[in-house]
C-alpha cells in the first residue's frame, strides 16, 4: 500500500476508530445521496405509473389525421395495420367534448367512442371497471370515470343527458336537436386525476351520432406485440399509412405533459445536488483543519523526502474515502426509505390532514417508486467526484507548505 494512502486511512480512522469529523462528513454525503436517490426514484415512479396508464388507455401507438378519417381511408389504414408484423391489435375511435347533465348538474368531460369488441384486445378497460359491466356497453349507454360520476352523483343504472357541439351547429341553421339520453352501465377508475375526473366512454356509433361524423372516425388505437419498440413501429407505419394519416407513439401524443414531468424531475435533482455540494464544503473544512493541526507532521514528511504530490495525494485520498463511505451509507438509507415509503406517507397523513383527505386532495395513498440504474450511477459518480474534489483545496494547501516553515510552526 502506498504510504500516502496508508497515512490517509490512519488520519481518518486513528486507533482503528472513526473520528468525529470523519463521521460528520460521511453522514453529510450520505444524507445527500439518500435524498437524491429517493427523489429521483419517486419522480421516476410517477412517470412510470403515468406511462402505464397512458398505454392502458391509448395503446403504445395511435394513428391519427389532421381531420376525420373517412371510410375509404380507414379501410386502407386497417389494411396497413393488419400487414404490419409489429401490430398485435387495433381499434378505431372518435373523441371530443360534450356537456353531460344529471339532475340539473352539468359537467363538460371528454368523450371517447370505440368498438367494445375490438377495444378489448387493445386497451384493458375492463381491468379498471369497479362498478357495472363492460359487456353491457351499447349504442344507448355510457361508462363514466369515478370522479366525474361522484361529482354528478351518478350511479350505475342512472340515465344522463348528453349535449354535443352539433346542437349549436343545428341551431345556427334553425334546426332543433334534442339531447341524447343514455344509461350509465359502468364506472371506472384509472388512478390518474385528469382521466378519472372528466372522461366518458361510449360506442363509436353513439359518438358518430353526437358529432355527425357519419361513418368517419378520428383515429386508431394500436397495441404492439411484446418487446416491439414503439418508435420503430411508428416509423415503419408512417412509411405505409395512406395520406393524411400518421402514426405517433404514446410519448409523442403526450409530449407536453411528459416534458413538464421531466422538467420537474430534473429541477428536483438539480436542487438536491446542492446538498452534496454543502457536504463537500464540510469535507473541505474538516480537511483544512487537519492540515492546520498537522502542519509540523506535513513538514516532517517533506523533510524526509516526501514529494508535494504525495502529500496532496494523502488529502485527496481522504476525500475519496469519505465520499465512498458516504455513498454506501446514503444508498443503504435511500433504499431503506423507499422500502418503507408507504408507512411514512401514512404516518405523515395521520398527523397532518388525515388519510382520507390526503387521498382526496393529492390523489394517492402510497408513493410509487421506480429506480433506474442510470440514475443510481449518476448519483454515485457525482457524489464521488464532488467528495474527491473537496480534498483538492486542503491538498493544494498542504503541498505548498515548505518543510522549514512547517517544522517551525507551533
Amino acid at each position: 500500500m502506498p504510504w500516502p494512502v496508508y497515512l490517509a486511512l490512519k488520519q481518518l480512522f486513528p486507533t482503528g476508530r472513526i473520528s468525529f469529523f470523519t463521521l460528520v462528513s460521511i453522514l453529510g454525503v450520505g444524507l445527500g445521496v439518500a435524498l437524491m436517490l429517493v427523489s429521483t426514484s419517486v419522480m421516476g415512479g410517477f412517470g412510470h405509473q403515468i406511462e402505464r396508464m397512458i398505454i392502458d388507455t391509448q395503446g403504445e401507438v395511435q394513428v391519427r389525421a389532421r381531420t376525420s378519417i373517412d371510410q375509404a381511408t380507414a379501410l386502407l389504414v386497417e389494411q396497413a395495420l393488419a400487414k404490419s408484423p409489429d401490430v398485435a391489435a387495433s381499434a378505431p375511435y372518435a373523441a371530443g367534448v360534450v356537456m353531460l347533465e344529471y339532475a340539473q348538474r352539468p359537467a363538460f368531460p371528454t368523450i371517447t367512442g370505440f368498438q367494445p369488441e375490438r377495444m378489448k384486445d387493445v386497451i384493458p378497460l375492463q381491468r379498471y371497471l369497479f362498478s357495472g359491466s363492460y359487456d353491457d356497453l351499447d349504442d344507448d349507454s355510457v361508462i363514466l370515470s369515478s370522479l366525474l360520476a361522484r361529482s354528478l352523483g351518478v350511479r350505475v343504472g342512472d340515465s344522463v343527458s348528453i349535449y354535443s357541439p352539433l346542437m349549436m351547429d343545428r341551431l345556427k341553421r334553425e334546426e332543433m336537436m334534442l339531447p341524447r339520453d343514455v344509461k350509465v352501465v359502468g364506472i371506472f377508475q384509472i388512478g390518474h386525476q385528469q382521466l378519472d375526473s372528466s372522461t366518458v366512454l361510449c360506442s363509436v356509433r353513439l359518438m358518430q351520432d353526437l358529432y355527425g361524423l357519419g361513418s368517419m372516425v378520428h383515429g386508431y388505437n394500436v397495441r404492439l406485440k411484446p418487446g416491439v419498440d414503439a418508435y420503430r413501429a411508428a416509423a415503419l407505419l408512417n412509411g405505409v399509412l395512406p395520406a393524411p394519416t400518421f402514426a405517433q407513439t404514446w410519448f409523442e401524443s403526450n409530449a407536453d405533459f411528459q416534458a413538464v414531468l421531466s422538467f420537474e424531475r430534473n429541477m428536483i435533482f438539480f436542487l438536491l445536488t446542492f446538498i452534496i455540494i454543502v457536504a463537500a464544503f464540510s469535507i473541505t473544512s474538516s480537511l483544512l483543519m487537519s492540515v492546520v493541526r498537522k502542519t509540523r507532521e506535513i513538514g516532517l514528511l517533506a523533510a524526509m523526502g516526501g514529494k508535494a504530490r504525495d502529500v496532496a495525494l494523502c488529502f485527496c485520498t481522504q476525500g475519496l474515502v469519505i465520499g465512498a463511505a458516504g455513498i454506501a451509507v446514503g444508498l443503504g438509507l435511500g433504499f431503506a426509505l423507499l422500502q418503507w415509503r408507504d408507512g411514512l406517507v401514512q404516518l405523515i397523513a395521520r398527523f397532518t390532514m388525515g388519510e382520507e383527505a390526503f387521498v382526496k386532495f393529492y390523489q394517492f395513498s402510497s408513493l410509487p417508486a421506480h429506480t433506474q440504474s442510470k440514475d443510481v450511477l449518476i448519483i454515485v459518480v457525482f457524489s464521488l467526484v464532488a467528495a474527491t474534489l473537496a480534498g483538492l483545496i486542503p491538498a493544494w494547501r498542504a503541498a505548498r507548505l515548505k518543510p522549514v516553515e512547517a517544522l517551525r510552526s507551533e
